[in-house]
């Protein structure tokens, strides 16, 4: 009785109450949290510690910065989701966090697409610098040796290096992207290597037109880790995919390398092998295989990690 009388107490008050509704459309930083509610981070942070001690919601620490999502087990999780559901969507305070979520995700959009113009003619080259993408790129042609599936989407497509190097494995592909520097590069890459199967289309991998069709293969390639909330893009993902199929994703493992968010626009420092097990569970996936691919570079390399999930359709 006491650990349910604590986490009422928790839960029962205003401010707590809007960051569990936030926090259940995915994760935010405490930095996206104190704008979206325009009160200072001690407060909010406090709240935070009091939902987290309660079991109402998660946190993961990422070098300097810390996010925040909804618990997934538990009776405080429970909870938080039976309360959200409750919120009345026209209450006037609900409606301002929302306008508020709304232009801190836009925000955060236009920086990584600042960048990624920025960039694009040397992206591959801004790659190499830190992956072992020889490595990694053979991993991801063994994952589709001696299969051609009809469709194949890949979701930040890029400069379309993912659609090139997966030619042989597909009918047709689509790439996705949100930057037009990135597809005019893309294009450029499909015209020169004769690849009339793939198109590259401009859109928002967050929100996709279902008009694009359910794919037998998803691919997010070096993608999640500019997503404060990685988890809600796989469930995107795993809603374009046909019954049983599969989704290869590629990522920075855990790292401390801050330079990486100040100067690249990166918004988490690499993904954990439990959270991406949560995050395909909670998305109706299961996690066939993970492998890693250590950088040589000892100093500032990075560990990239291949996850290969499936959907559950096919094994029950």
């Amino acid at each position: 009785m006491s650990s349910l009388v604590n986490i009422l107490k928790a839960a029962g008050e205003s401010t707590r109450l809007r960051l569990l509704s936030l926090l259940a459309d995915g994760d935010h930083s405490v930095k996206d949290l104190t704008e979206i509610l325009d009160q200072s981070q001690p407060r909010v942070s406090r709240h935070l510690k009091l939902l987290a001690d309660a079991g109402l919601v998660q946190r993961h620490a990422e070098g300097a910065w810390a996010y925040y999502g909804l618990a997934p087990h538990g009776d405080g999780a429970e909870l938080a989701r039976w309360l959200v559901a409750r919120i009345d969507p026209t209450d006037p305070a609900y409606s301002r966090d929302r306008n508020r979520q709304a232009v801190a995700l836009a925000d955060q959009q236009a920086l990584a697409t600042a960048y990624f113009a920025k960039v694009a003619d040397s992206w591959d080259l801004l790659k190499t610098l830190h992956v072992p993408e020889e490595a990694v790129e053979a991993a991801l042609l063994e994952a589709m040796a001696g299969r051609v599936v009809d469709l194949l989407l890949d979701l930040g497509t890029g400069t379309g290096r993912m659609l090139e190097l997966l030619a042989p494995a597909y009918k047709r592909a689509i790439g996705v992207d949100s930057s037009r520097e990135m597809l005019a590069v893309a294009r450029s890459r499909l015209a020169a290597a004769g690849l009339t199967h793939a198109q590259v289309r401009l859109g928002d991998i967050g929100s996709l037109d279902p008009s694009v069709g359910l794919a037998d293969v998803v691919v997010i390639h070096q993608v999640l880790h500019y997503f404060d909330d990685p988890g809600r893009m796989v469930a995107q993902a795993r809603r374009m995919l046909t019954p049983g199929g599969e989704i290869l994703i590629v990522d920075f493992a855990p790292h401390d390398l801050e330079f990486l968010r100040t100067e690249h626009a990166h918004r988490r420092l690499g993904l954990s092998r439990e959270q991406m097990t949560g995050w395909a569970e909670t998305a109706g996936l299961e996690v066939r295989s993970v492998r890693e691919f250590p950088s040589k570079n000892k100093k500032d390399g990075l560990t990239v990690c291949l996850w290969h999930l499936q959907d559950r359709e096919k094994t029950e």
